[in-house]
């Protein structure tokens, strides 16, 4: 039998319906779904009646299938000549591991296409009325992950706290008060603006504004934990005047 194909889908940070067009054609066609924890379920909705849906969320701390037997779900439907899509928050190489996934499949011989999909980075901030750049404001925006790749290595905030623009920390909200220490240890004002987003563009989205002194406490007292965006930069202001209600729905509507 040939080899089938696997698609890196990214479903984006929440909203159904900010799915790109290829990928819910992707979805829409698969024989096998593996997708994660945060994928919005209006897309699994998608899927045809013979599709195998497969689960491999992650949470904090709790990997129940690790990386390397994903890899390996991916490999052994493909060589069995199905249709694959790995559905990913976000956007697939955005702090998704699907570069790693790639790197698996194109070892193996197998046959992969990447569907980008808006990452939670930038999608995730507007839906909290916060642009990442603004002529005005910032120029210039900083991704980064609020642990390593081993997960207990530091981030080097001495040199983070020194950038210009907006700083967008993902999967920090575990060290929220930390990272705000260590960025005004090295030099960052107590004053500069800072925000939490969490569950961003889903309809149970929360966020809170405050400043990287006052933002641990804002954060407490509404009860935002993982997972969630923080953001740092004079944007961060903008969200009391740029907020809207989106418009949820079924993607098919």
């Amino acid at each position: 039998m040939n080899k089938g194909n696997v698609w890196l889908v990214g479903a984006g940070p929440g909203d159904a319906g900010l799915i790109t067009v290829k990928g819910l054609r992707c979805i829409q066609s698969a024989d096998v779904i593996v997708h994660d924890r945060l994928v919005n379920p209006e897309l699994i909705a998608q899927v045809s009646d013979h599709c195998e849906i497969i689960n491999v969320g992650k949470e904090h701390d709790y990997h129940p299938i690790p990386q390397d037997e994903i890899n390996q779900i991916l490999v052994r439907h493909a060589q069995a000549g199905k249709r694959v899509v790995r559905l990913k928050g976000g956007d697939p190489y955005v702090f998704g591991r699907g570069g790693e996934e790639a790197e698996v499949l194109a070892q193996h011989g197998i046959k992969f296409e990447v569907i980008p999909g808006i990452s939670s980075s930038i999608g995730g901030l507007t839906y909290a009325g916060i642009p990442i750049t603004h002529r005005n404001y910032a120029s210039s925006f900083h991704v980064v992950t609020g642990h390593t790749s081993q997960g207990n290595e530091q981030q080097n905030w001495q040199i983070l706290a020194q950038l210009e623009g907006t700083l967008v920390i993902l999967m920090g909200m575990t060290r929220l008060m930390e990272i705000c220490q260590q960025l005004m240890l090295y030099g960052k004002s107590p004053t500069t603006p800072a925000a939490v987003i969490m569950y961003a563009s889903h309809p149970t989205q929360e966020s809170v504004i405050g400043t990287l002194e006052t933002l641990v406490a804002k954060a407490e007292e509404k009860n935002l934990h993982a997972p969630a965006l923080i953001v740092v930069g004079d944007v961060v202001n903008l969200g009391t005047r740029l907020s809207f209600l989106p418009t949820y729905g079924a993607i098919y509507e």
